[in-house]
């Protein structure tokens, strides 16, 4: 790490500490109100266009988790975790545009004629590509969930991103819409002993390269 910023930035202290948790407490839970903040951090993440194409949906109940659980893997964290994100992309739709970028021109910080400046760029880059389209889709979906990861952590809790589940039973189970991807699951809570440290990583001289 470069010199100066390990222990003075807690945010950088924060990123560089995580790690995946495999123990929680399973007697934990977060509150509503707990869960819908840490989703209002991960919907300040960045998306291409301000589309804000997101869904977050949060499997904390024990029927919900039931429901869950078999069709990914059986993993511990989904059952012992307070909740599991469900964290969905939507494929990349130029005609959320106007929508989005509503409150923006209602607050006179951005003209209502610069919108379609907007709309006319997204639709040609998008729409006639469906790789592109769900390729935002994931981007996305993963922007918001790491910036859940990372607001978990300043919170003391624990996180755990996941991909081994079947995406079409879930699509299916927790009525995802057709142009919804389930990206990953992400369970957060809070840790019981056992868990590692942030493992260590390759060198920055190895995947830098300085032109």
């Amino acid at each position: 790490m470069t010199k100066g910023f390990t222990g003075t930035n807690t945010v950088i202290d924060c990123i560089l500490s995580r790690s995946a948790t495999k123990y929680y407490d399973p007697s934990a839970t977060l509150s509503d109100d707990e869960i819908r903040a840490l989703v209002q951090v991960g919907t300040a993440a960045p998306t291409s266009f301000h589309m804000q194409n997101w869904r977050f949906i949060a499997v904390r109940t024990r029927a919900a988790k039931a429901r869950l659980s078999p069709i990914a893997w059986n993993q511990p964290a989904i059952t012992d975790a307070a909740v599991t994100f469900i964290v969905c992309g939507q494929l990349a739709d130029s005609a959320v545009i106007p929508d989005r970028l509503a409150p923006l021109v209602e607050a006179g910080v951005m003209p209502a004629a610069m919108v379609r400046d907007w709309e006319i760029p997204a639709r040609d880059l998008y729409m006639a590509y469906p790789q592109r389209r769900r390729d935002e889709a994931v981007r996305t979906a993963t922007f918001g969930a790491a910036a859940i990861m990372y607001a978990a952590r300043s919170l003391g809790l624990g996180s755990t991103p996941m991909i081994g589940f079947d995406a079409d039973a879930v699509h299916h189970e927790f009525g995802l819409g057709e142009e919804e991807v389930p990206v990953m699951l992400l369970s957060v809570g809070v840790e019981r002993q056992g868990n590692w440290a942030q493992k260590p990583r390759r060198p920055v001289a190895d995947v830098l390269d300085l032109v």
